[in-house]
């Protein structure tokens, strides 16, 4: 099985992106979206490499499991 490992935050984005967040607006370095029926954001900073734990944290808010997040890393 793979690992969800640490991405830029471009292809992070497109992945979030697929998954269902709408891009909401920009704030610092770190880009907003919004996720129907989740309780915050999902915020993604402009980070080269954005850290696993930022990933992982970004999925539980939109309920992401690991195997459809590997499916849309894929994709993307």
């Amino acid at each position: 099985m793979d690992k969800i490992r640490s991405l830029s935050y471009q292809k992070l984005t497109k992945i979030f992106e697929a998954a269902g967040c709408v891009y909401s607006h920009t704030k610092g370095d770190h880009l907003v979206f919004h996720f129907k029926g989740a309780i915050r954001p999902v915020v993604i900073p402009k980070y080269k490499e954005v850290p696993v734990f930022i990933i992982k944290n970004n999925m539980k808010v939109i309920g992401m499991s690991r195997d459809a997040y590997l499916e849309l890393a894929a994709k993307v």
